[in-house]
């Protein structure tokens, strides 16, 4: 099993991104969209925070604590413009 890094949300911005995805199976890819929309909504409803885990161009496996304001259709954003590109999205807590 990969270490997996805690991350502040600000330092995401110097990692960088594969454009390959992450997951493996249709299913996986669409539990991933499902999660993605619940942590949406509640992070805009209730202002709860969510566990995003991860990975950059390197398979470096990193964990970021945060609020989504954004599901796009290729990236999730997170507050002061910080986004992850959602097929490097491993899983959401």
């Amino acid at each position: 099993m990969k270490t997996i890094e805690n991350i502040e949300k600000e330092l995401i911005t110097q990692l960088r991104f594969s454009k390959n995805e992450v997951l493996d199976s249709a299913e996986a890819i669409k539990k991933r969209e499902f999660d993605l929309n619940r942590a949406l909504a509640l992070g805009n409803l209730l202002k709860n925070k969510v566990d995003i885990t991860f990975q950059d161009a390197e398979q470096r496996t990193y964990r970021v604590h945060t609020t989504i304001w954004a599901v796009g259709s290729d990236f999730v954003c997170l507050k002061a413009d910080i986004c992850i590109p959602i097929k490097s999205i491993v899983e959401i807590e």
